[in-house]
């Protein structure tokens, strides 16, 4: 593991625990940026893509690039020409700026009741178990040294400590499930995205009133495909929040953690242990099949089919 300094962080001024994480972390998104991204007026055009980290927002983000563009690829970071709502202006970035094509595109966390008004909203859910250990191997090498915690330290000290505030997941899928059948959203699945690439861009085309003619839909299938964005990964991993993470949170901004990994899905479980799946599976009951009736998450997604 190496040397540790006395206050939990690496030499690479990286995290070693959880408590170092959570204050390696403080100070990187203010309440002042998010507040300003809040207060964005949205048009009755522009399309939010709004899933919960690690469930397919990226990939999203590139697809709904795509097709407004017919595969412009002239960027450095893709939160750049798609902004996240919540970082924006802690990055130095305008959000009422105009984009590079029509409609707007931006990015969002935020569940649906926190959302700004006024949009259309692209959202995808994906298993709570991949997002979970998605989200480890994505801050592991950024902002968690490498080596120095497993993915069940991950689990206790976020989705499975109440002190953590880390019912976001939880919250998220409700909200948006809620409005799945409302005309400005497009609700659909990250598996079922995998399962079928061509009709998820006839569905987001349509969605965003683009028409799809054959070569942008061949353009788009290969732009939004894991090997064409693993080959330009650098334009998929967050070049301008490493940025200023290395400036807030005294992390090195040239960190070998990825957005664009395997995008596998279903593998998760055997990452964790058996007490920590239990768990999961425990706060699934809790938190959604006493609201929403379904057993787990395949039945869920099953039923938007």
């Amino acid at each position: 593991m190496g040397d540790q300094t006395v206050d939990g962080r690496a030499p690479s001024g990286r995290a070693t625990d959880m408590e170092s994480f959570r204050e390696v972390m403080e100070g990187f998104i203010t309440k002042e940026g998010v507040a300003a991204g809040l207060a964005l007026q949205l048009r009755p055009t522009d399309v939010v893509v709004t899933p919960f980290g690690k469930s397919g927002t990226t990939w999203l983000q590139q697809m709904a690039h795509c097709l407004r563009t017919r595969g412009d690829m002239d960027f450095d970071d893709i939160s750049r020409v798609t902004p996240w709502i919540e970082t924006s202006t802690d990055l130095g970035l305008d959000l009422t700026a105009e984009q590079k094509a029509h409609p707007r595109v931006f990015k969002s966390h935020l569940d649906a009741d926190a959302i700004p008004k006024g949009g259309h909203y692209l959202n995808s859910s994906r298993d709570p178990q991949d997002v979970l250990y998605s989200m480890f191997k994505f801050m592991e090498g950024w902002f968690i040294e490498p080596g120095t915690m497993t993915p069940d330290n991950f689990a206790r000290g976020s989705f499975l400590n109440p002190d953590s505030g880390r019912d976001g997941y939880w919250k998220h899928l409700k909200s948006w499930w809620a409005r799945r059948n409302d005309p400005d959203v497009l609700f659909m699945a990250y598996e079922h995205m995998k399962e079928d690439l061509a009709g998820t861009i006839h569905r987001v085309a349509a969605f965003m009133d683009i028409e799809l003619d054959d070569d942008l839909l061949a353009i788009t299938q290969e732009h939004a495909s894991l090997p064409f964005m693993q080959k330009h990964k650098d334009k998929f991993d967050d070049k301008l929040m490493r940025e200023r993470a290395a400036s807030i949170c005294g992390v090195p901004v040239d960190s070998d953690s990825s957005k664009v990994r395997t995008g596998k899905t279903g593998d998760s479980r055997q990452k964790f242990s058996d007490d920590v799946v239990e768990e999961l599976d425990a706060i699934w009951q809790r938190e959604i099949t006493a609201d929403l009736g379904f057993p787990d998450y395949a039945s869920m997604i099953a039923t938007l089919k």
